[in-house]
């Protein structure tokens, strides 16, 4: 029997405005980007290396989304994510040296080392986790937000989870708890176009990943997760929703990463041809890069000096993190309970 797709009118990109970026936001996201694009290309670097281990999954191509949605937020807010966690790390202030400790099991790491790429957790930042299970920071998100209703502190809760948690069943029953209690949650959901190695296409029956919350009354908007400035006009938007007290809000981001699912993924399961284009037409630091150079006020000389203050940055934490003791063993017996 032939399947139908199912396809409907909802609300598009077109309704929320690019931010109308200075010169000094440029630079701003260009750094801040290269920061999380140069310290990824260093975690696969040691991943090979034998230095990191277990499961490591880069962010690689999708850093606009995450600096354009922490632009838009204050102290307090709060961030949790799934377990491609590095860069949201990086974008919320925590330190490169804590989270390469981290990533490497050392006694430095945000986690004291026990909890290696895909869980850490900083209370000072507002970062409330990298989760690996597929979609449990969703009902996670929901309760911070709960917790800032409760509170009544004009905080939100900013909650990511990508194309391949949508069909989970605790994304919906998050999704009509948000609703019915006008949480200020902002849904992020980073589609990459592939859950793991299967597309959108194949795996979803609707595939406006923005439509998702229609059911509950949740508004969603498409919007172009490769371009920083529309990020950062959709984020400020979804935010002020959320805190004005007008209830939860999805933003589907198209996005695209340039690696595979995790470093144990050859991607075969798209084309080479589709990877290039996508890296020659939509890199979003080459995007920021080119409107500074457009601008005349910036040249590549001056931008290579960035690219210089980040590796030297980057350097210095994976140097920081192999000279990092690993963590006494005794460590395995705290922060399992709390403790009165």
């Amino acid at each position: 029997m032939a399947t139908t797709r199912r396809k409907a009118s909802g609300q598009q990109s077109n309704a929320l405005a690019p931010e109308n970026s200075t010169i000094e936001q440029l630079v701003h996201y260009y750094r801040e980007m290269l920061l999380i694009r140069r310290f990824e290309e260093k975690a696969g670097q040691m991943y090979g290396m034998g230095l990191i281990g277990g499961f490591c999954h880069l962010y690689i191509g999708q850093e606009a989304v995450v600096i354009g949605m922490q632009g838009s937020l204050v102290d307090g807010d709060s961030v949790v994510t799934s377990y491609r966690d590095h860069g949201h790390m990086l974008a919320c202030g925590m330190e490169a040296r804590g989270v390469m400790a981290e990533l490497t099991g050392r006694r430095d790491g945000y986690s004291r080392g026990k909890g290696g790429s895909m869980h850490m957790f900083s209370v000072e930042k507002g970062f409330f986790g990298g989760h690996g299970i597929v979609a449990a920071q969703v009902p996670i998100g929901t309760g911070l937000g709960f917790a800032h209703k409760y509170k009544e502190d004009g905080k939100v809760a900013v909650t990511y989870l990508g194309d391949g948690a949508v069909n989970q069943g605790q994304v919906y029953e998050s999704f009509n708890m948000a609703s019915l209690w006008h949480l200020p949650v902002v849904y992020v959901i980073e589609n990459n176009l592939y859950g793991m190695g299967t597309s959108v296409a194949r795996a979803s029956a609707v595939t406006e990943l923005y439509r998702r919350g229609e059911s509950f009354g949740i508004p969603g908007f498409a919007v172009d997760g490769m371009d920083v400035r529309t990020v950062r006009g959709a984020a400020e938007f979804a935010v002020e929703h959320a805190r004005s007290g007008k209830g939860p809000i999805l933003l589907e981001m198209k996005t695209y990463r340039f690696r595979g699912h995790s470093m144990s993924d050859p991607a075969k399961y798209r084309s080479k041809d589709e990877l290039n284009r996508m890296k020659a037409e939509r890199d979003p630091i080459e995007l920021v890069k080119k409107l500074l150079i457009d601008s005349g006020e910036w040249d590549e000389a001056k931008l290579k000096g960035i690219d210089r203050e980040i590796k030297d940055i980057v350097v210095d934490a994976a140097d920081f993190a192999q000279e990092n003791p690993e963590p006494d063993p005794s460590e395995l017996w705290t922060d399992v309970l709390v403790e009165s």
